[in-house]
């Protein structure tokens, strides 16, 4: 970080941007990277700052210099009101729906979206007495006629989880907006530095900070960034709540946000190399990744979106599926394991026909997602082809 301060203002390119943002050497002595402050009581000087509230701190779950430092980071990257930290993904999405819904509202969510999030809509709100109507994520601008008097909030993703279609956000965000709904978005696949959910529509912009933000597989991780308009609400619910990460995974983040940029990129390259390979072989029968000009979503992909991660799905032929078991299981350098974002390669089987209801999956073979780690991609795609070749 600069010494002087810079009159360049936002002028800087995304890359500097993630180098620079929530540092403050010289407040601390001048080391780079802001400490990790772990505690929960914060002691006032005087009994007058005390019932006057003068500390910048008053109680370690309610913010801390480092956990400041990566919301501080993230909200200047969002180009957000602010942005709040949870535990994990999953707990920053519960978090942002329960602070825009109360009894009796309505929701819609995309059919594709990640599944724990229907989980949530499905046992928790639900037993608060809120309602979830899922839509088709191809739907458009085509949601308005979804829309009821009650319905309080839109929930997208893109692409979808596991199947990756793409959906207009600045459709669906629009449409939100003129009925007076909030809208909010998982955005953990593009992160912020490939998709900006703020300057499409979004109010409220939700990533799982275990994926990519952290990129070792070490850290359980939320975020969630919030417009002007909301944040007000989300912030006396995320504090009466009282979520609150722990200050190592939170550190941990931090130092994932220097190198987020360099690592996304290696993951891009790879993943689309390795996604062009797999559409060539004969045992595949489709790749499923935005990205690619053969894709049905690779038109909204490039209107909306700078880059891709490492994260795509193939569905490989019916003759396959006696064998599926056989082609995991030669894998070596492709770990078995749920998550993703890590440095490391992973695979896994998915079947999502169960419990979409607003639109079928019916992909023709057994689909497996992959997530494109930092690995050689030859070595990968040599990998892959030993795998495939026991499907034989």
């Amino acid at each position: 970080m600069a010494k002087k301060k810079s009159d360049r203002g936002e002028s800087y390119r995304p890359a500097t941007s993630l180098v620079l943002a929530g540092r403050s050497p010289y407040e601390y002595e001048g080391f780079v990277n802001t400490p990790l402050y772990r505690g929960s009581t914060v002691l006032y000087e005087t009994y007058d700052d005390l019932v006057h509230h003068r500390n910048k701190y008053a109680y370690g779950r309610r913010g801390s210099p480092t956990l400041n430092a990566l919301s501080g980071a993230l909200a200047d990257f969002e180009k957000s009101a602010g942005v709040l930290l949870t535990p994990s993904g999953l707990s920053a999405i519960s978090t942002a729906l329960l602070a825009v819904v109360k009894a009796g509202d309505h929701i819609l969510v995309a059919d594709t979206v990640y599944r724990p999030t229907r989980v949530i809509c499905e046992g928790v709100l639900k037993r608060l007495g809120v309602e979830t109507t899922y839509y088709d994520p191809l739907i458009g601008d085509g949601i308005r006629s979804l829309f009821k008097p009650n319905t309080r909030a839109v929930f997208t993703e893109a692409p979808g989880s596991q199947t990756f279609e793409m959906s207009d956000i600045p459709a669906i965000a629009k449409a939100a907006r003129d009925n007076g709904a909030i809208s909010l978005m998982d955005n953990t696949w593009a992160t912020p530095l490939y998709f900006r959910p703020h300057e499409h529509g979004i109010d409220i912009s939700i990533q799982a900070g275990t994926k990519y933000l952290g990129g070792h597989s070490d850290i359980n991780l939320g975020t969630i960034s919030v417009n002007k308009e909301h944040y007000p609400r989300v912030l006396a619910t995320h504090g009466d709540l009282g979520i609150n990460p722990g200050p190592e995974d939170v550190y941990l983040a931090l130092r994932g946000l220097r190198t987020m940029g360099i690592r996304l990129e290696r993951h891009m390259e790879s993943g689309i190399r390795v996604a062009k390979w797999l559409q060539s072989r004969p045992e595949v029968l489709r790749v499923l990744h935005p990205a690619l000009e053969s894709d049905p979503g690779h038109a909204i992909w490039k209107r909306d979106f700078s880059g891709a991660c490492g994260l795509f799905s193939f569905i490989l032929k019916p003759e396959a599926a006696k064998n599926i078991g056989a082609f995991f299981d030669e894998l070596a350098l492709f770990g078995m394991g749920y998550s993703w974002g890590g440095f490391e390669s992973l695979a896994i089987p998915f079947d999502c026909s169960g419990y979409r209801t607003a639109t079928k999956w019916n992909p023709g073979g057994p689909a497996v997602r992959l997530h494109i780690g930092l690995e050689d991609p030859d070595d990968l795609i040599t990998d892959l082809a030993e795998g495939l070749a026991k499907l034989g």
